[in-house]
C-alpha cells in the first residue's frame, strides 16, 4: 500500500512540475512578445515579404486556446499593409531588392491580388529589381509573381492554373437520410446559397449566374498575367495542360521554364545567391544567405501619415453578425461603436466605408447602416463606399449610403436577396421512435416547432417577412443608386456580379483601390488629398492581443517546416480546408440561431479559405469516426 501512495505521489509530483513547467513557458513567451518591438533601424538589404497564409482586408485575432494547445495558427496578411509596404520600397535606396517568398501563399479575393500585383509592378516599373520564389504556382500566387522581373520556381516545382469554380457540397440526400426538414424562406431566383439544404445539384439558373461570373473573373486574371509576360505561351497550359507537360516528359518546371512562364529553376539556396548578388551577403552565414530587411521592421520604419485633416475609414470585413465581434468577422454593434465613436472624438472631414464581406444577419447590416447614416445625416459629412474584394449581399446593404462606391473590375457584389433556414426534427424523432404532441391557444403556439414541424401559418409569416426585407433590400438600392425599384429586383434576385458588370448596372459608380477612395472623400469635403490624413477605426489591439500575435509569429517560425509545398501536398491541404469551411457552414445553416440573412455563401469560392478551428476540428472527428 506504503508503494501504491508513493507512486501516486510521485505521479502528481510530475503533473504539478509539468503544468508550473508550462505556465513558465507561456509567462516567459508573453513577456518575451510584450518586449519585443520591430527594429525601425534599416541598414540596405533584400526587402523580404514572407508571404505563407493568404491576403485579406483585416486579420483575425489569434485563439489564444488554439495557440496553447499546440495548434499553428495560419497567418493572414493586412492587404493595405503590404501594398505600403511595396510602395514604400520602389523609391527608397536602402532596398537593394524585393523578394517575395510565396511558397506557402494561400491567396485572396481576386480584388486583392491584382492591387497587390500592380503594386509589385509599380516596383519593377521603378528599376528595382523583384524577385519571386515558389515551388508551386497556383492561379493567386501567379497573379501577384507574374509582375516580377524575375520569376524562380524549385526545379520539383511547377504550375497548376485551375481557375475559379470547382463543386460545392449538396446536403439534401443527407439531411433526407436523418429526417431533417429545411424549412427555405427566401427570395431570389439565383439565391443560391440555399440550394444545398433543398436540391441534391445546381440549379440552372445558378450554374448559368455562375458560369458568367466565374468567366468574367477568370478572363480578367488571364488579361493581367499576359499583360505582365506577354511573351508567355500561357495559353497552352490553360488550355491544354497535359499535352504540355506530357510533351516535357512529365517535367512540369523544365515545361514552365520553355514557356516563359518562370525565369530561373533553382532551390533556395541558389535563388539566395542571385538576392545576395543584387543585396549582399550576409557574412558568416550559409551558403544563400543575403542581407534582409524584415516585413515588419520596414512596415515600423514607414508608419501611415499623422498629419492633416482626417477622413475616417470604417472597415467591415468577413461575414456580418448580430452583436459584438472580434477583427476578421463583422459584429454589427462593435462596428457601428467603433464609427460613431470615431465620429465623437476624432474631428473626421469625410468618412470611407471599405467593405470586403459576404454579408451575414440582415439585423446587424442595418445596424452598421443606421451607424453610417449617422456620419452622413447627423455629421454632415460626405461618405464614400470603397468595395475590397467582396461586398455582396449585407455587404451592398451597408454600402447603399455612400454618396460614391468605387469597386474594382473584379470585385465580388451584387447577391441582392435574402433567406432564412429553419430545421425541423419531426421524422428524424420519428425513426428512433419518439413523438411528440400538445396542446396550442393560438396559430402560433410552440412555432416553430422543432419536434412537430412548422405549420402553414408559421411558414406565410416567414415568407412574407423575407419577401418584405427583400422589398425593403431592393428600395434601399434603388434610393442610394436613383434607379427604379423594379430594374432593381431585375438586377437583385440574389444575382452575384463581377464589379465591371455591376459599375454597367449602375450598382457602382467608379473603379478605383482604397486610396482612390479617400481622395474622393478629400475632394467632397473641400480638401486637398495630398493633404490629409487617413484614420483608421478600429479597436486597438490590447497588451495581451500583441502578446498572442507576437507569440503566434514566433511559433510559425520556430515550427518545423512541414507543411506540404509540392503540386500533390498542396492541393490536398487546400481542399481539407474547403470540405472543413463547408461543413461548418451547414452546421451553423442548420443549429446556430442565424436569423434571416443577406449573405452569399456561394462567394467563398473565389477568395482564401479561411476555415476556422472549430471547422478544422469538426473535419477531423468526421473522418475519424468515418474511418473507424
Amino acid at each position: 500500500m506504503k508503494l501504491v501512495r508513493g507512486a501516486w505521489k510521485l505521479l502528481v509530483g510530475i503533473k504539478d512540475g509539468l503544468v508550473l513547467l508550462l505556465m513558465l513557458l507561456f509567462f516567459g513567451a508573453l513577456f518575451a512578445a510584450l518586449s519585443a518591438k520591430p527594429n525601425t533601424r534599416i541598414t540596405d538589404g533584400a526587402l523580404v515579404l514572407d508571404l505563407s497564409g493568404s491576403i485579406v482586408e483585416q486579420p483575425a485575432e489569434a485563439d489564444p486556446v488554439a495557440l496553447l494547445s499546440g495548434q499553428p495558427a495560419a497567418q493572414e496578411l493586412r492587404l493595405r499593409d503590404v501594398v505600403r509596404a511595396l510602395d514604400t520600397a520602389k523609391g527608397d535606396t536602402r532596398v537593394k531588392a524585393v523578394v517575395l517568398d510565396m511558397d506557402k501563399f494561400a491567396g485572396g479575393y481576386p480584388a486583392a491580388l491584382a492591387e497587390v500585383g500592380d503594386a509589385v509592378a509599380r516596383v519593377r516599373a521603378s528599376g528595382k529589381p523583384v524577385l519571386a520564389y515558389a515551388t508551386l504556382y497556383t492561379d493567386g500566387g501567379y497573379r501577384i509573381a507574374s509582375n516580377a522581373s524575375e520569376v524562380w520556381q524549385n526545379p520539383f516545382g511547377g504550375t497548376m492554373f485551375r481557375g475559379p469554380g470547382g463543386p460545392q457540397l449538396y446536403y439534401k440526400g443527407l439531411i433526407d437520410k436523418l429526417g431533417v426538414n429545411a424549412h427555405v424562406y427566401r427570395v431570389g431566383q439565383f439565391k443560391s446559397a440555399v440550394e444545398p439544404f433543398t436540391r441534391a445539384d445546381q440549379s440552372e439558373p445558378a450554374r448559368a449566374a455562375n458560369q458568367a461570373l466565374y468567366g468574367a473573373i477568370f478572363d480578367q486574371w488571364r488579361s493581367a498575367v499576359q499583360k505582365a509576360r506577354p511573351k508567355a505561351q500561357l495559353d497552352a497550359f490553360l488550355t491544354r495542360p497535359e499535352a504540355v507537360i506530357q510533351a516535357a516528359g512529365g517535367d512540369v518546371a523544365q515545361a514552365n521554364l520553355k514557356s516563359g512562364l518562370v525565369d530561373q529553376l533553382g532551390d533556395r539556396v541558389a535563388f539566395g545567391k542571385r538576392v545576395a548578388a543584387l543585396a549582399g551577403e550576409d557574412a558568416g552565414k550559409a551558403a544563400g544567405s543575403f542581407r534582409t530587411i524584415s516585413y515588419a521592421s520596414w512596415l515600423a520604419a514607414n508608419p501611415v501619415s499623422a498629419s492633416g485633416d482626417a477622413i475616417g475609414v470604417i472597415t467591415v470585413a468577413g461575414t456580418i453578425v448580430d452583436g459584438e465581434a472580434k477583427p476578421g468577422t463583422a459584429g454589427g454593434d462593435t462596428i457601428a461603436k467603433l464609427l460613431l465613436d470615431g465620429l465623437a472624438t476624432k474631428n473626421l472631414k469625410a468618412l470611407v466605408v471599405r467593405v470586403d464581406s459576404p454579408g451575414g444577419s440582415v439585423l446587424a447590416s442595418e445596424r452598421i447602416r443606421q451607424a453610417i447614416l449617422q456620419a452622413k445625416d447627423v455629421a454632415k459629412i460626405p461618405v464614400v463606399v470603397s468595395m475590397g474584394g467582396l461586398a455582396a449581399s449585407g455587404g451592398y446593404w451597408v454600402s447603399t449610403p455612400g454618396d460614391v462606391i468605387f469597386a474594382e473590375p473584379n470585385t465580388i457584389t451584387g447577391s441582392i436577396g435574402v433567406f432564412g433556414v429553419i430545421p425541423t426534427f419531426e421524422n428524424s424523432l420519428s425513426k428512433i421512435g419518439v413523438s411528440a404532441d400538445g396542446v396550442g391557444t393560438t396559430p402560433l403556439s410552440g412555432q416553430p416547432d422543432v419536434l412537430r414541424g412548422t405549420n402553414p401559418a408559421f411558414d406565410a409569416i416567414m415568407q412574407s417577412g423575407v419577401e418584405h426585407i427583400y422589398a425593403r433590400f431592393t428600395g434601399l438600392v434603388a434610393q442610394s443608386r436613383k434607379l427604379p425599384q423594379p430594374r432593381v429586383d431585375q438586377i437583385g434576385q440574389g444575382r452575384v456580379w463581377d464589379g465591371g458588370t455591376a459599375r454597367q448596372l449602375k450598382l457602382v459608380d467608379r473603379f478605383g483601390n482604397l486610396g482612390d477612395a479617400v481622395a474622393e472623400a478629400a475632394r467632397l469635403a473641400k480638401l486637398d488629398p495630398a493633404t490629409v490624413q487617413t484614420v483608421y477605426l478600429e479597436k486597438e489591439p490590447s497588451a495581451l492581443e500583441k502578446a498572442l500575435k507576437g507569440f503566434a509569429d514566433r511559433q510559425r517560425g520556430d515550427a518545423p517546416d512541414q507543411a506540404a509545398t509540392d503540386m500533390l501536398g498542396r492541393v490536398a491541404i487546400e481542399q481539407r480546408a474547403v470540405l472543413a469551411q463547408a461543413l461548418g457552414d451547414a452546421r451553423r445553416m442548420l443549429t446556430a440561431p442565424t436569423g434571416v440573412q443577406a449573405r452569399c455563401i456561394e462567394c467563398a469560392g473565389l477568395g482564401p479559405v479561411r476555415a476556422s478551428a472549430e471547422d478544422a476540428s469538426l473535419f477531423d472527428l468526421i473522418v475519424a469516426r468515418w474511418f473507424a
